[in-house]
């Protein structure tokens, strides 16, 4: 029983590329063919083609680059700036919490200082020496001073502690100040013998004038 076949099957593939690739090859003793002008441009556009392939394939990569240098420097700002103002919040904390305390202790002091003087001020109001008598004199001078040398103590503690106290008066105080201390200071350098003489050269004027009121007065008084 005859049956079909294919022609195909007969034909030895590796034999056949061998074959081919054989026969593509020139002889060592054959010269080779000069490419064509068609075969240049070819390789020259292909060259070309390439060319700006890896001038895309610089320039992408110097993008990347600069990406990556610009990264860099933003993370060491970031690094450094962050080191930097933790250092300052940290130095700047400190200085506040210790001058808040400092500040909240002297504004205690001060609060404290206000109501001592003001009633170490308040007692010196309060003594009136004119209602003093004979009877009770020595005691209430007495008295005084003891309130005067409290006060002076409340005061130099104050200034002690606040040093807004101890600032330079003004010249006009200083003036009324010196005025004031400058009468006590010319007598206490008097003798008693200069004293009593000052006291008579100052009474004497109205020791005579009462002396002439009083003449005046008796005459009147006669005349009636």
């Amino acid at each position: 029983m005859s049956s079909d076949y294919d022609a195909a099957e007969f034909i030895d593939g590796d034999f056949e590329a061998h074959k081919s690739a054989f026969a593509a090859t020139p002889a060592p003793g054959e010269a080779q063919r000069a490419p064509t002008r068609e075969e240049v441009d070819s390789k020259v556009a292909e060259t070309h083609q390439k060319l700006a392939e890896l001038k895309r394939a610089q320039e992408e990569l110097q993008r990347e680059r600069a990406a990556l240098e610009e990264t860099r420097r933003r993370q060491m700002e970031f690094q450094t700036g962050r080191q930097e103002m933790v250092q300052n919040l940290t130095r700047g904390l400190g200085l506040l919490q210790e001058a808040e305390f400092n500040a909240r202790r002297d504004a205690e002091q001060m609060a404290k200082a206000l109501v001592e003087l003001r009633d170490a001020r308040s007692k010196i109001q309060a003594i009136h020496d004119e209602m003093w008598t004979q009877d009770n004199f020595s005691v209430e001078l007495t008295r005084a001073l003891t309130t005067l040398e409290n006060a002076r103590m409340e005061w130099n503690a104050a200034r002690l502690k606040i040093p807004v106290l101890s600032a330079p008066v003004a010249d006009g105080q200083a003036d009324g100040q010196a005025a004031g201390a400058s009468v006590p200071s010319l007598l206490a350098s008097r003798s008693f013998g200069e004293l009593c003489r000052l006291g008579l050269a100052l009474t004497l004027p109205l020791a005579a004038v009462g002396l002439l009121a009083f003449a005046a007065l008796l005459v009147v008084l006669l005349r009636h």
